[in-house]
């Protein structure tokens, strides 16, 4: 006989009961169901008993577990954040202000024919660096060699004529002074009665006579100065203009693309409106630029402009321009000039600064990185630029305490230096400052200083 206990498990087999026959086996079927009856009630007390102590245990686990979670969470205590600390410096920096700015030519020349002619001879290479006076190109002179020949020769004919007339000049001058002697000796005579007065007056009008020749005469003389000094100056002009046929550089600096070649007829400076769109005179042959030292122009904004005149009235102001794709030292110049006037479309302001440029890296109409400094802070406080971190209340730092703990606190930054940045408020020099493995730490937790403390690099004297 199998039967079930409550749980549904199979809690026995009982075998058919063993009775004496003698008495009992006219009644095993009653007795058969009596037995199954209680084993029944015996089941269901065993279910009920087996139901409760697993009710039991399960609510005494479940006392006890909170306690066991709780003490856990006591035990538990963060590892050390490992981060790598730099120490916050004093020291003198600059202020400046950052601008874009373009490179431009000290000196450009637009080099033009003075005089007509053909081009015989080229005496350079194109973008070849140029010295002043260094001969460019050669204008067929043949035709004003002729001229200055011509005009020599007119001045010495003129001078041969002023000695002609200077000759006149001297016959003149002697029949006059003779004329005056007989004037006198007549008029003696006069007085004598030895001669008419009649005689007398007519010997007193051919010294008269002389005497007017002899100033045609100096007229004639002048009059031959005159015109050798117009040969003088014909022959000057004709030297000029043969001096027009050799073109020479008039600045140190770096030759453009030749216009002309060889051959072509070239003719001298047009008007004004003739240039093409390049901002190069149609009849131009050479474009020369300077290019050391050079010019770097920026612009800011007028709210800036206060500031820079302020501090140009304490002295020469101190720019530092620097190529985009440059990563060297930048190179230092001076303020030299400051506009008239604010642009009025953008309200900004041109300034120039002048610069060496011996290497030429600077070329003209690159663009350029202006750094314009406008004097000194003193003990500024400053931390690796790596250091500040952002959210959204602003920048904040973590700094580490004695007790090796990291405090979060809120900073006021200022201009950047080199790879460090100036901390207006927030940081005291000497405070240690986290610059590497910002993202583990949590504020007032332990940190593991991973490496020896480094001190940040100086920033560069401005």
């Amino acid at each position: 006989m199998e039967w079930r206990g409550g749980a549904g498990g199979v809690r026995n087999k009982k075998a058919p009961a063993i009775v004496p026959k003698t008495k009992l086996e006219n009644s095993v079927v009653p007795m058969d169901a009596g037995w199954d009856k209680e084993m029944n009630c015996m089941t269901s007390k065993q279910s009920l008993s087996y139901r409760l102590g697993i009710l039991l245990a399960i609510s005494g686990l479940c006392a006890t577990l909170p306690g066991c979670v709780n003490k856990a969470q006591q035990n538990f205590s963060r590892p050390p954040a490992p981060v790598v600390v730099s120490t916050a410096v004093s020291q003198d920096v600059s202020n400046y202000m950052d601008a874009l700015g373009k490179i431009v030519a000290k000196e450009t020349v637009s080099i033009q024919p003075q005089v007509s002619g053909r081009i015989v001879t080229i005496h350079f290479t194109d973008g070849a660096n140029v010295r002043k006076g260094e001969l460019l190109f050669t204008i067929d002179p043949r035709p004003f060699d002729a001229n200055l020949k011509q005009a020599q020769a007119n001045l010495a004919k003129d001078v041969a004529a002023k000695k002609q007339a200077e000759a006149n000049l001297a016959r003149e001058v002697a029949r006059e002074n003779w004329g005056l002697a007989q004037v006198n000796r007549y008029r003696t005579l006069v007085e004598q009665g030895v001669v008419a007065r009649e005689q007398y007056e007519q010997i007193r009008v051919d010294y008269d006579t002389l005497k007017a020749n002899t100033e045609a005469a100096r007229a004639a003389v002048r009059s031959a100065d005159e015109t050798i000094k117009v040969d003088n100056a014909a022959i000057d002009n004709t030297k000029v203009q043969l001096s027009y046929c050799y073109i020479h550089s008039p600045i140190d600096g770096r030759a453009g693309q030749r216009l002309v070649d060889i051959g072509n007829v070239v003719n001298p400076g047009g008007p004004s409106n003739s240039s093409s769109n390049s901002g190069i005179s149609n009849n131009a042959l050479l474009v020369i630029e300077r290019l050391d030292p050079i010019y770097a122009d920026f612009t800011i904004s007028q709210n800036k402009l206060s500031n820079v005149q302020e501090q140009m009235r304490a002295g020469t102001l101190l720019a530092e321009v620097r190529l985009p794709d440059s990563t060297g030292d930048p190179i230092s110049g001076h303020l030299t000039f400051v506009d008239n006037a604010v642009q009025t479309e953008t309200g900004q302001v041109t300034l120039r600064a002048t610069l060496p440029n011996p290497d030429h890296r600077f070329w003209p109409g690159r663009f350029v990185n202006v750094r314009l400094l406008l004097g000194t802070v003193q003990g500024a406080v400053l931390v690796p630029a790596n250091a500040p971190q952002m959210s959204a209340a602003g920048s904040y730092v973590y700094v580490i305490k004695p007790d090796s703990t990291a405090e979060q606190r809120p900073v006021s930054l200022g201009q950047r230096q080199g790879d460090l940045v100036v901390v207006e408020k927030g940081v005291a020099a000497g405070e240690k400052v986290v610059v590497n493995g910002q993202l583990g730490v949590t504020p007032g937790g332990k940190v593991a200083i991973e490496q020896p403390q480094t001190t940040p690099a100086t920033a560069v004297a401005q």
